[in-house]
């Protein structure tokens, strides 16, 4: 599933291509599972509406519109990516991709394509502002970052992962982060003095920044706006590296199922 990283690029490239642009058509599919609004409804609101602004919020994707008149006050379509969903920005003359369960034709003369090949995304009209589960892991300060985990008893993977605590970080940043603060992953989150929290919002911040300035992680389905493939992928020190030595220590890196996920680390760096 696409984390934050990859979510930041999709939703930024998408900006960089059609804000400002008007919707000349809202196309929708037959396919319900997408559909959290009823896609007629979405198509009627959609339709004729500007794109303002196109942003990222948690795993979301927000598009802030200017309905068309008479219409008018706050309007913003969600997109969730699911597992496999892809914002794509194509010409006309493009191919439309297998499994496109969205299609809005712009006045640019460019297509914004939704395709999901599994159809886990999911696609909603919001009218008061999108602000997602929990606390936003770019902008949160050191000390709200120690204090949503105080009293916590879960492991510190598994709070990572909880979106109504930090809404955006997954499998793969987590095992990343947790990685490079030492922090083995089956760690209590209440217990982990105030130093180890500090430096995990440290490199956890750092290890996101990196990712969304490589284009995020491809290790499955994920491309951004253009169908390009990121490159942090390069950039992974633990996950789905098991049974690899690590690369600070050369111990064999391991793997174990902590909550049901996938969860990589070393023995060695992280205590």
């Amino acid at each position: 599933m696409p984390e934050l990283p990859e979510v930041e690029t999709v939703a930024n490239g998408v900006h960089e291509r059609i804000h400002g642009s008007r919707v000349e058509q809202a196309w929708f599919g037959s396919k319900p599972e997408p559909f959290k609004t009823p896609p007629a409804e979405m198509a009627a609101a959609i339709t004729g509406a500007t794109i303002d602004r196109v942003h990222r919020v948690g795993k979301h994707i927000v598009f802030d519109l200017t309905p068309a008149p008479p219409a008018s006050g706050s309007l913003q379509w969600i997109v969730h990516l699911g597992m496999t969903g892809r914002l794509l920005v194509s010409t006309p003359d493009t191919p439309v991709p297998a499994h496109t369960h969205a299609l809005l034709t712009l006045d640019s003369g460019r297509e914004l394509r939704f395709v999901d090949a599994r159809r886990f995304g999911r696609l909603a009209l919001q009218r008061t502002a999108f602000t997602g589960p929990g606390a936003e892991p770019l902008t949160i300060s050191a000390d709200d970052f120690v204090a949503l985990f105080r009293g916590r008893k879960l492991a510190i993977k598994s709070a990572l992962l909880n979106q109504r605590l930090l809404h955006g970080v997954g499998n793969i940043y987590a095992d990343e982060s947790l990685f490079r603060a030492g922090i083995r992953p089956t760690h209590i989150a209440g217990r982990l003095s105030r130093p180890r929290l500090q430096r995990l919002h440290t490199e956890l911040r750092a290890v996101l920044r990196n990712a969304i300035a490589l284009g995020g992680s491809s290790v499955s389905d994920y491309v951004d706006a253009d169908g390009v493939r990121g490159f942090f992928q390069l950039e992974h020190r633990v996950y789905q590296r098991g049974g690899q030595p690590c690369l600070v220590c050369g111990t064999a890196i391991r793997r174990t199922v902590l909550g049901g996920r996938s969860t990589h680390w070393c023995p060695r760096c992280q205590s």
